[in-house]
């Protein structure tokens, strides 16, 4: 990580206010890539890691039981909240939670995990450690929208900030859902930097109590 975690909310909430309107088309398409692979049943609890201003979190709302939403930074979490109460959303909370540190309880089950453009900020091996406490929660399904390489990026036009973003290869992210006994089932290039990563369990099911 090329920031602290304090560094990297402290940032986020400063422009918290504004986010939802500086995204990049490639966010929103690759959004919706997350929203419908998700595709959680009624009686599903999703787990929404990086929420941010709750762009997949609130989507999801309509068709999980719960959606637990976890950010690092306040300021977006009270913005999600402002969001979640203007639409009328009560089945989503959001509360402080890191990719490695998720802040769920222990008997929580959680069915499905997504994470939008969140994930590239951590080093490769932090990747890998994130993507384990994924596979840990118990969920049988995972959707990661990321900024991740098909092949070399254009040094003079990165999508990235290379100063605090870290992007993986897609060709390391498989790998490291495979590694957890996921089975890839789709990957989704929405730029040549940017990938939706679809995993599922092997063996098809998907709790706390199997894990």
């Amino acid at each position: 990580m090329k920031r602290s975690v304090e560094e990297h909310a402290a940032r986020f909430s400063e422009k918290a206010d504004a986010y939802d309107d500086s995204k990049s088309d490639a966010y929103h398409a690759c959004a919706d890539l997350v929203i419908g692979h998700a595709d959680p049943h009624p009686d599903d609890v999703v787990l929404d890691l990086g929420a941010g201003t709750g762009a997949i979190a609130l989507a999801l709302a309509t068709d999980a039981e719960r959606v637990l939403a976890r950010d690092i930074s306040e300021g977006m979490m009270d913005e999600g909240r402002r969001k979640a109460e203007a639409a009328g959303i009560a089945n989503v909370e959001f509360a402080y939670g890191e990719f490695r540190a998720p802040e769920v309880d222990a008997d929580q089950r959680v069915d499905v995990v997504t994470s939008n453009f969140a994930l590239h900020h951590l080093a490769d091996d932090e990747k890998r450690e994130a993507i384990g406490v994924m596979a840990d929660t118990g969920a049988r399904r995972i959707v990661l929208g990321d900024v991740a390489f098909f092949e070399e990026p254009d040094p003079d036009a990165p999508f990235y900030s290379p100063a605090v973003d870290d992007p993986a290869t897609v060709g390391t992210l498989v790998e490291a859902f495979t590694g957890e006994g996921f089975a890839v089932t789709a990957v989704e290039r929405v730029h040549d930097q940017v990938a939706v990563i679809v995993a599922e369990r092997l063996d098809g099911e998907g709790s706390r109590s199997d894990a």
